[in-house]
Parts: C-alpha cells; structure tokens; sequence
C-alpha cells in the first residue's frame, strides 16, 4: 500500500512540473505521466496473478482415505478457520492417469484462492501399474470418504463439488455422469477435461500416438473393442439431465485435449437442461500454471461460481 502511495505523490509531482516546462516538454512528460498511471492501476487492480502459487498449505497431510492394489490411498485437506460447516471441494489432479500427484498441478495453482472452503486433493493409482478402473474407483472412494468424514473437517456434506484437471477432469466428469446416491455430488469443474474419448482417440489414429490412453486401458490398437470401451468411459456418451451444475475452464489453443470437444460436451450438457458455464482462456495451452498469463484472475471467478453453485444447492 505504501508503494502505491509513493506513486500516487510522483503522479502529482510529475503532472504540476509538467505545468511549468514549454509545450514540448509537456507533450514528454504528459506521457511519462500517463505511463506511470497505467502502472498504478495495474499494480492496484486485485489481481489472483499476485498470489504466490507456493502457498499450498494444506494443515492435513498424508491421511489414509482407503487401501486397493496393495497401496494406501492417500489425501491432504485443508480446513478453514471458523466454525463451518463449511462447503467442500475434491481436487483430483492431472498427469495423464499415469503420472501427478496430490501437491502437484491442480492444488498447487487453486489452493491459494480456495482457502474459506474445506479442501482436499488425493492421490490415486497410476497406470500402467493399475489399468482403468482403478484410478475412477479410486475417486468414487474417496467421494464417499469425504462425505463420511465432513463433520470432522468442519464440512458440508451435502455442499460437495468435485474439481479435476486434464486426466482428473475426465475423472470427475465420469464420476458425475455414473454416480450412485452415495457418490453424488452437488456441483463439477472440469479443466480441460477429455470428454469424448473415442473422437480424441480417432484424431490421434492409433494408440501409440496416445500412449497414456495405451497405458490406461492396455489396449494396442484402435479397434472396435477399445472404441467400444472408450465410448464406455466417456463422460459425453452418458449425459443425463439429472447431473449437478458443471463449469468448464480451458484453454482456446489447447491441442491436447481438443477445444472444441469440450465445446461439444457443454453443448451436450445444456441439451439436457444441465446448468453448465464455460470458461475460455483465450489463447491459452494445455498447461494449467500458464492459463494466468491469458487470463489473470481466473482462479477468483471459479471461486465466485462455487460460491453461488454451493450456496444456491444448500437453500
């Protein structure tokens, strides 16, 4: 504050010199003076592109959800102060359902601005130690888990949303799609989620060209049996209209999840009657730490659509 302060006198110190100097001098100066409060307000503007992404704190760490394949499954939750009950989110990261983890890609970019929800991000089995299903029962594991164990966390129970990226974006849009009453949830962000996994698979033509698709099913070739399962694990082939309210984020110059497949599956969503907000990040890749530089904030307006989703789904 004291800076921009600072800043606010060399503006007014700068604009009463300029009155007194020749009208060249005051053309050069008009504009040193407008540069200046251009970087003031930019310097003001309350921005998420300021926060520290290194501030991942969960106070939880490394708790016990479950046990499958001979590996403790494991999740850290952060919870606010306060009494609560607070809404809940579960963040399940990317890495191409063979690689990421908990304290990786996802928490790490939204944890900062998620701080008055009670949190938690999770580890799952990778392929292709673990072929599908293993990483989707995983997440269902844990959703239930989570719901079992809010009183303890200070959550809401009943004010739940699921939160994944690349890969865990397709995991939390599948686990939409197929929940049971005990895995239903009341809200889902997907970023930049594969949705349609059979179109993505055609586009790529074989199944060495999508190797992490190869490592999760342990399928080698594009046929009609792995076009069958991939059509199975699609969220896009299993859209119903009783599914909670979905936001999208992605990417416009995505090529590795295809913008337009997710265009295709909000259309799909709305189709249905379901509540869905897309979000572009024009310009922006695949890579989820870069999405600030195209659109600084948006952390901030997915915090304000949970807030008004949660909020509306506990009234």
């Amino acid at each position: 504050m004291r800076e921009r302060e600072n800043l606010a006198i060399r503006i007014v110190l700068e604009i009463t010199l300029a009155i007194r100097l020749d009208f060249t001098e005051n053309v050069r100066m008009i504009r040193r003076v407008f540069f200046i409060g251009t970087l003031v307000a930019f310097l003001a503007a309350p921005t998420f592109a300021q926060t520290n992404e290194s501030s991942f704190k969960p106070n939880h760490r490394d708790i016990e959800y479950g046990e499958a394949g001979g590996e403790k499954l494991l999740l850290d939750a952060h919870v606010p102060d306060g009494d609560g009950p607070f809404p809940m989110l579960l963040l399940v990261h990317g890495g191409g359902w063979s690689a990421g983890d908990k304290e990786g890609d996802l928490a790490t970019v939204l944890s900062p601005a998620i701080t008055n929800f009670t949190w938690f991000t999770i580890n799952y089995r990778l392929a292709p130690k673990h072929r599908w299903p293993a990483c989707f029962d995983d997440v269902q594991t844990a959703i239930c888990w989570v719901k079992k164990h809010a009183a303890d966390y200070k959550g809401d129970p009943n004010r739940l949303a699921l939160i994944g990226y690349s890969a865990g974006g397709h995991l939390v849009c599948y686990a939409a799609t197929e929940a049971t009453p005990e895995t239903r949830v009341q809200a889902v962000v997907g970023f930049a989620p594969p949705t349609d996994i059979v179109s993505d698979a055609e586009r790529r033509r074989s199944m060495d060209k999508w190797p992490s698709m190869k490592n999760l099913l342990d399928r080698d070739t594009l046929d009609a049996e792995t076009k069958r399962i991939m059509r199975e694990i699609s969220p896009s082939e299993h859209v119903t209209s009783n599914l909670p309210p979905f936001l999208l984020v992605q990417g416009s110059a995505d090529t590795t999840v295809p913008y337009h497949l997710t265009q295709n599956f909000e259309s799909e969503l709305k189709a249905h009657n379901v509540p869905c907000k897309f979000i572009t990040i024009e310009g922006a890749q695949h890579r989820i730490r870069d999405w600030k530089k195209y659109r600084p904030g948006w952390q901030n307006e997915v915090v304000a659509w949970l807030n008004q989703t949660l909020d509306a789904k506990s009234k």
